[in-house]
């Protein structure tokens, strides 16, 4: 362990020289450095940020678009078909009304608009909907996001020809530690999906959700996996226990351990954009300022998809307080 952190300098120097991340043997060695020696860990990611980002910060904002009644199991989400937890359930949201919550993203500072459905995939009638929106979100100034499922060729490039950027998609979590999460889906249908957008000519969005019973080595599994793919956005989430879902007596992930994920992903993804999402008010507290510093340079402001956000103008004054500036000129 002691020679691993010894040889951060030089893993640095090496990153920065040739873009490429840490090995899976490197990144289990640093996944299981001492608890102590995390903040090295992270100043070694942020010297990557740094290199390759700079001090600019994207800001992210979603929209669930249309909500509950999803016939997926996943066991981390509200939506799910296993879960009894108390959420509203809705149809797909008039254009109208999507076009109105982008434009208020827009107001309150974000720089990317993504339009996210329950379900494992939307098609007819409300896959025109919301290729419809997708343009009126790009004429707004926007950068044009969506995350639909599981989507055919044809569609995906439907969307992408009338404004779409951007494509999400989540492995969710490791290979090896998938079917404890998700049943109804195959691990291989999301590395499709994901595969599909990157053909369609779309940027991809590809993360997952930490602390869901995890291991150190799974999550260094699953980032590898990302860097395999070569996605462009990792957006990173971190577990809160729903009650009503499987995973509602899963403990929270501590502070530190939540800033190691977010280091390890810099690492190994040093070019990626790395955006801290869901869970990040819970899990981090009074250190959320340091996913900076830990090498991320993205996060989702406002709400999330079943759950509240915090006050956009608490995390724009965030942005202002370390020291970084609007990827989108806004702050």
């Amino acid at each position: 362990m002691k020679s691993c952190l010894a040889e951060l300098p030089s893993i640095v120097a090496r990153i920065c020289e040739t873009g490429q991340g840490v090995d899976q043997v490197t990144a289990l060695a640093l996944a299981q450095l001492p608890e102590h020696d995390t903040m090295w860990l992270m100043a070694a990611a942020d010297a990557v940020r740094q290199h390759f980002k700079g001090n600019r910060v994207r800001l992210c904002s979603i929209v669930n678009a249309k909500s509950g009644h999803c016939g997926e199991d996943c066991a981390f989400c509200a939506q799910s078909r296993d879960s009894t937890a108390d959420i509203e359930g809705y149809a797909l949201r008039d254009r109208e009304w999507l076009v109105e919550q982008a434009r208020a993203a827009r107001s309150r500072g974000a720089g990317e608009f993504s339009v996210v459905t329950s379900g494992r995939r939307v098609s007819g009638q409300d896959l025109e909907i919301l290729a419809d929106v997708v343009g009126q979100v790009r004429s707004l100034g926007l950068e044009a996001c969506a995350s639909l499922g599981i989507l055919e060729a044809d569609e995906l490039g439907r969307l992408r020809d009338r404004g779409l950027q951007v494509f999400h998609h989540n492995l969710e979590t490791a290979r090896s530690h998938y079917r404890n999460i998700v049943s109804t889906r195959e691990y291989d249908d999301n590395l499709r999906a994901v595969q599909a957008a990157k053909a369609a000519g779309l940027q991809v969005c590809c993360g997952g959700i930490f602390g869901v019973g995890e291991s150190a080595a799974q999550r260094v599994e699953l980032l590898e996996e990302l860097a395999a793919l070569q996605v462009d956005r990792v957006p990173v989430n971190f577990l809160i226990p729903i009650e009503g879902t499987r995973l509602a007596r899963q403990k929270l992930l501590q502070p530190m351990e939540a800033l190691r994920i977010i280091a390890l992903a810099r690492l190994i993804l040093p070019k990626a954009e790395i955006n801290v999402a869901g869970g990040r008010e819970r899990v981090l507290g009074q250190l959320q300022a340091c996913v900076f510093h830990a090498g991320a340079n993205a996060i989702l402001v406002g709400n999330y998809l079943t759950t509240k956000g915090r006050a956009v103008e608490d995390d724009l004054e965030l942005v202002r307080a370390c020291g970084m500036e609007s990827a989108g000129g806004l702050l």
